[in-house]
């Protein structure tokens, strides 16, 4: 499948000032979505000085650091190959959450501004582009803890002519950027908290991590009294860590850091090591990391998301559900579940449905869902699969013929047997014999499950 081309275009660059001894940080916006009324305006999200600026600043730092590295380069591949993704701010009212994506979509990073950074709520919601260029960068590089730290997401400029100028950036941005955004959400959401560490403990966890990809292989971070260390193997309750390196990301951080929570599997498997979410506690605020399972394995290809987009009978109630959607900071099912007319269990599965188009993200902070809107066609969203187009082209041919533990399809010239049942799907397909289950389900899996509703 071609890369999709999205163009961002940008009333003017973002920029830095120094008035009278404050930091004026302007970031501007791309399209995106908001909430109330339309002045004609770009979109602008919020206006005031920050908190913590320092550590504002070297958060904001991170989130663009990641958007432009490539912790992996496969083989014969250049590392320009693909450009990096401009970050994206969600409004959700009472806090901002800066989102990135790795080059090589295996690092989703999150910063989130809380109350106390912020000093009121949001001038609106919603979800936008911003433009963190080299000259904001080496400007956030220079603010200390005592420059005030002021910061607009959005400029109050109306673009009515063609005279007016404006910067253009065409950034190729493949289908797995959007895809990654939504895998490690639906990575996030199952997982659960296993390590919980201080701030000294944290510090000489994360500085004990390689500064390369020299180690090869799985680490698994075990408890090691009060703090964390790294093993060989599992001991105790236990989260893989390939491509250690990757959390380095959070080392400017850590003079800030309150805590640091590991979420993981709750009972991994030492031969499928799984991702794992990282989560650093600040001052009011929180640098979140998602890692994959392995610095060659991006979050684009994890297929986590198949089994949501391919219920077919969520469709409606995501819809209903999305619909009802604010850009909360945290989605209240209860709520929703009210407001609907859904039970709550069919909530969860159109928030699932949400999450993966990329509609909904996860905190796992806050053990919930948060709305906001990725700048992508919504109608593309199934297209972006090659895995379900193929399951619902093999439905739409009767090429699935149901048995009692699952089906038979056809594919081309051969014809696969699938089982399913509560425990796990298998199937007789290469590309099952290959993965096992690990990066989402086959085709078939797929389709048997679309005729079979099992």
């Amino acid at each position: 499948m071609a890369p999709q081309e999205h163009t961002f275009t940008y009333p003017r660059p973002s920029a830095v000032s120094r008035t009278e001894g404050r930091v004026d940080l302007v970031l501007a916006t791309s399209g995106g979505s908001r909430t109330g009324e339309d002045d004609g305006r770009g979109p602008r999200f919020f206006d005031g000085f920050l908190g913590h600026p320092e550590q504002s600043a070297l958060g904001l730092l991170a989130i663009g650091r990641v958007a432009r590295t490539r912790f992996w380069t496969p083989p014969g591949m250049l590392a320009a190959a693909l450009r990096a993704a401009d970050p994206v701010v969600t409004s959700n009212g009472d806090r901002l959450r800066f989102e990135s994506f790795s080059a090589c979509c295996g690092v989703y990073a999150r910063l989130d501004l809380l109350p106390g950074t912020l000093p009121g709520p949001a001038l609106a919601t919603g979800t936008t582009n911003v433009d963190l260029n080299p000259p904001v960068r080496e400007a956030l590089a220079r603010v200390g803890s005592r420059d005030p730290l002021h910061l607009e997401i959005g400029e109050d400029l109306v673009v009515t002519t063609r005279e007016r100028s404006v910067t253009e950036k065409k950034v190729p941005l493949p289908e797995r950027w959007l895809r990654g955004f939504a895998e490690a959400q639906v990575a996030a959401s199952s997982l659960t908290l296993v390590h919980e560490v201080g701030p000294a403990e944290a510090r000489r966890l994360v500085r004990s991590l390689p500064s390369s990809s020299a180690a090869r292989g799985v680490l698994w971070v075990v408890r090691a009294g009060d703090g964390l260390r790294l093993a060989g193997r599992p001991v105790g309750p236990s989260v893989p860590l390939a491509g250690a390196e990757r959390l380095r990301v959070l080392e400017p951080l850590l003079r800030f850091a309150r805590r640091l929570r590991v979420h993981a599997e709750a009972e991994p498997d030492a031969r499928r090591p799984g991702s794992s979410v990282w989560e650093l506690e600040l001052d009011d605020a929180r640098m979140v990391l998602a890692v994959s399972p392995d610095r060659s394995r991006g979050f684009s290809g994890e297929g986590a998301t198949l089994w949501g987009l391919a219920d077919d009978d969520a469709v409606d109630d995501a819809d209903l559900v999305s619909a009802l959607l604010a850009y909360e900071p945290t989605i209240d099912v209860d709520r929703l579940a009210g407001e609907s007319g859904l039970p709550a269990d069919r909530v969860l599965r159109a928030l699932g449905r949400l999450g993966a188009a990329g509609r909904v993200g996860y905190d796992s902070a806050e053990g919930a869902y948060f709305h906001r809107e990725l700048p992508y066609d919504r109608g593309a969203v199934d297209g972006l699969h090659p895995r379900l187009a193929g399951a619902r082209e093999l439905v739409a041919l009767g090429a699935v013929h149901p048995t009692d533990d699952g089906a038979h399809v056809r594919s081309g010239d051969q014809e696969y047997v699938v089982r399913t049942s509560p425990t796990g799907d298998r199937c007789t397909c290469p590309w099952f014999g290959k993965h096992r289950g690990t990066r989402g389900p086959c085709k078939h899996v797929l389709a048997a499950r679309m005729v079979t509703g099992r």
